[in-house]
């Protein structure tokens, strides 16, 4: 039983090792349907405009976080948590046979904890226009997700080092039976490129697979 007036906070490294404490071994894991907060877009993610959308995403998380702390002081709920980290689901639409950073298309995100309601999201986003003009804010949206079964990864290094990882996870599915859905993927942020030396850079890769004996039966 909880102690009367003990505050829980959640805290994702901790509390969902399975999901975000991946190794460099890759694994076939099932992802549920998770709350997101949203926005959309095209073009080299070392432009400016991607570095504006992404701080326009954390502005909005932690204006909801600080809003649902203020509403959660008094309950027996987890009153507390920890913002979730950057995510991207990355594609491209050019037949090269090369990446071209220009022509990729993405849908970068930030998850929401399950008590998060679309309501909540609403109020921050006004409140986060009431104070200073920012053209993004309009295309922010909030969404539910489910990407079922997927591979995963945690590749460690530089993003341009990323094909040798995706290798991996594609002789892994070979030998275990299972085939890539689609040409998206998705990369889960653990650390702040800025801010972090490219060596040390930790992203988790994930892209959707079926398994094989299923498309069989």
């Amino acid at each position: 039983m909880r102690k009367r007036g003990l505050k829980m906070k959640h805290e994702w490294k901790k509390q969902e090792k399975e999901i975000y404490g991946v190794k460099t071994k890759p694994c076939v894991i099932d992802i549920p349907a998770w709350k997101y907060i949203i926005l959309s877009g095209s073009g080299n993610p070392n432009d400016e405009i991607f570095s504006d959308k992404v701080a326009t995403l954390f502005s909005i998380a932690y204006k909801i976080k600080m809003a649902y702390k203020t509403l959660a002081e008094k309950s027996n709920e987890i009153t507390d948590y920890t913002v979730y980290p950057l995510e991207g689901i990355w594609s491209t639409a050019s037949e090269k046979g090369y990446l071209v950073k220009e022509e990729l298309q993405y849908r970068i995100m930030i998850r929401q904890p399950d008590f998060i309601t679309r309501e909540m999201f609403d109020n921050s986003l006004e409140a986060v226009k009431s104070k200073k003009y920012n053209p993004y804010l309009t295309d922010v949206s909030f969404e539910t997700i489910c990407d079922g079964m997927c591979i995963q990864v945690l590749h460690k290094g530089a993003f341009d080092d990323e094909p040798a990882s995706f290798e991996i996870m594609d002789r892994y599915c070979m030998e275990h039976g299972y085939r890539r859905m689609g040409k998206e993927h998705r990369e889960i942020y653990l650390n702040n490129a800025n801010r972090t030396e490219k060596v040390n850079l930790k992203t988790i890769l994930r892209y959707k697979v079926t398994d094989i004996e299923n498309i069989l039966l």
